[in-house]
């Protein structure tokens, strides 16, 4: 127990104090003071239940302990708070420093605290700057907060110490911080993200509108190019913006033209570009036009260039002979053959045959030397009007001979007759044979000068192979295979031909065989129902008299170039079948 005099604690048994000695009163040390705070019945109230077999239960109620034990609390939080005032008081009158929690200040003015069942010890926390309402208004006296109501210790112990100390029985009212505010702060702020976005979208598409209409203005005032057809040539059209009744001058066409509509129109075709360019021309090429437009004073301005490109064709050449670039031959002299445009420019091997060019079709023939040394290579130049230069290299292959064997310059590629003299030269000694049809061998000279000749006789309509050869002791043998087209004049083939009415189909289909090996003429009246092939020309007639019936195959040797759905009368000799019809060989064609 404490001593009375100089406040020493000391064990409630002893009878004195330890450090002054005064006498203690023991009697009422004995009994714990807690004790008196104790009481015998704290009964709350008691439910008493009672079933269906009038059996009697007490339950006592849970509540009234939870409000016991709560008012306990509080009493104890108030008498803990008064107390911890009473220890800052005593704290600060000694210099020490107050301990007690700091209250922070939040910005919202919808946060109060609250002080229950007194008004005078009520606090409002305020952000900085706002006024003072008719419940919280304060000033300061002497260094002092006084409250404009009555003065309240409490506030001059937290002006005194910087702090905040809530009132014994102090309430919160509201939320801090508020989940309501702060989810308003987040929309405010998604709506802010949403305008900016929106702004920034707005400003985007306006620039590029913008942009858009000044470059369509732009492009309004400039030049316009397309390309176009003048004189069933290539050609460009140029439109150049400008007022009504103005002229445009064009320095490269020494031309002046009026702007009508809004344009002048110049059209140029592309061809002058290149026309006097003798050296080689690219695919393309970039040509420029300057204008200029005449002032009402009789001056040329300058308007801006006008650049485009421009597409420069080839010449056109067609290689009807031989089949392809390279081709494999046993003969000294070999005939090709070409299709150009009338009036083109032809070079072989830099010889100039331009000649020989027919005017009407463009078609020429000319014949080759094929020395028998290999590869025999052969370019062709053509150079056509508003055409850039084109060329191709044909390569006849001749094998090397050990035995030198040729035919003569002259010898024919096409005859009528039915026989024709062949002449050759070989290595004077050889011994020469003749392997193809032929007549009137003559070898005199062969031992001398390896001069020999003979007369080549043709059994067939259309080629015809003549075959040499030439063999000496010790080197291997020379073979010469020359080709000669053969075809009777049109007086001596026509009067052989049979019609192709329903009996002579007929006879056809069933002796085919026999017919081709006989070279049979037949006529062939009709309409082009079907081209089937260009090169060589294959199309198919039907022989009936209602054009419905009895196909056949005809394939085009003549001079002719059939057009389909044209009726023409037709000359030739059989030659087998094609899918189950006749297939002639048409050597004369009329119509």
């Amino acid at each position: 127990m404490k001593c009375p005099q100089c406040g020493q604690w000391n064990r409630a048994s002893m009878p004195h104090c330890q450090k002054c000695g005064a006498t203690l009163d023991t009697a009422d040390a004995r009994i714990p003071s807690w004790k008196t705070t104790l009481k015998d019945d704290q009964r709350g109230k008691e439910y008493i239940r009672v079933d269906e077999d009038g059996e009697a239960s007490v339950t006592p109620d849970s509540r009234d302990a939870l409000a016991r034990e709560m008012a306990e609390l509080k009493q104890r939080k108030a008498e803990g708070s008064r107390v911890q005032r009473q220890l800052r008081r005593e704290s600060a009158q000694r210099g020490a420093a107050p301990s007690s929690m700091t209250i922070r200040t939040h910005t919202s003015v919808d946060t109060f605290w609250n002080v229950e069942d007194n008004p005078r010890s009520t606090v409002r926390i305020k952000r900085a700057g706002q006024p003072d309402d008719e419940t919280s208004r304060t000033h300061r006296v002497n260094n002092q907060w006084q409250d404009s109501r009555s003065y309240d210790p409490l506030w001059e112990e937290q002006e005194m110490y910087g702090t905040w100390q809530l009132p014994q029985n102090t309430q919160f009212t509201g939320r801090l911080p508020s989940r309501a505010r702060g989810l308003r702060h987040v929309v405010r702020i998604l709506v802010i993200i949403m305008f900016v976005c929106l702004l920034g979208l707005t400003v985007f598409f306006g620039y590029n509108y913008f942009r858009d209409r000044i470059s369509a203005a732009k492009e309004l005032n400039k030049p316009s190019v397309t390309a176009s057809i003048k004189d069933d040539l290539a050609a460009h059209t140029i439109l150049i913006p400008g007022e009504d009744g103005q002229q445009i001058y064009i320095r490269e066409l020494h031309t002046s033209y009026i702007v009508a509509g809004g344009f002048a129109t110049v059209e140029v075709a592309d061809h002058i570009w290149y026309d006097e360019i003798t050296d080689y021309v690219g695919e393309t090429m970039t040509v420029t036009l300057t204008p200029f437009v005449k002032t009402a004073s009789g001056q040329q301005k300058p308007m801006d260039l006008i650049t485009y490109d421009i597409s420069i064709p080839l010449s056109p050449i067609t290689m009807n002979a031989p089949d392809g670039l390279r081709t494999e031959v046993a003969t000294a002299m070999y005939s090709m053959n070409f299709t150009v445009r009338p009036g083109s420019t032809v070079y072989i091997n830099d010889e100039d045959v331009s000649d020989t060019v027919d005017s009407e079709d463009g078609d020429f023939t000319y014949n080759a030397t094929v020395q028998p040394i290999g590869d025999n290579n052969f370019v062709i130049r053509v150079r056509s009007q508003y055409c850039r230069e084109n060329s191709m290299t044909v390569t006849l292959y001749r094998e090397p001979q050990e035995i030198p064997l040729d035919l003569s310059a002259d010898t024919y590629s096409t005859t009528n007759a039915k026989a024709i003299e062949i002449r050759a030269t070989t290595l004077p000694g050889a011994d020469v044979n003749v392997l193809s049809p032929h007549t009137d061998l003559n070898l005199t000279n062969v031992d001398s000068t390896g001069a020999f000749s003979f007369y080549a006789v043709f059994e067939e309509y259309g080629d015809n192979v003549i075959t040499i050869t030439s063999s000496y002791p010790g080197k291997k043998t020379s073979v010469v295979e020359y080709i000669i087209y053969y075809i009777p004049n049109p007086d001596e083939y026509t009067p052989k031909a049979w019609p192709l009415n329903a009996d002579g189909y007929s006879e056809l289909l069933a002796n085919n065989v026999v017919r081709t090996e006989r070279n049979q003429v037949y006529e062939v009246k009709g309409t082009i129902a079907e081209i089937v092939s260009d090169k060589p020309q294959m199309a198919i007639v039907y022989t009936s008299e209602d054009g419905k019936s009895q196909p056949v195959l005809v394939e085009n040797f003549t001079k002719t170039t059939w057009k389909l759905g044209e009726y023409y009368r037709i000359y030739g000799d059989a030659n087998g079948t094609y899918s189950n019809m006749p297939r002639i060989s048409a050597r004369y064609t009329y119509w």
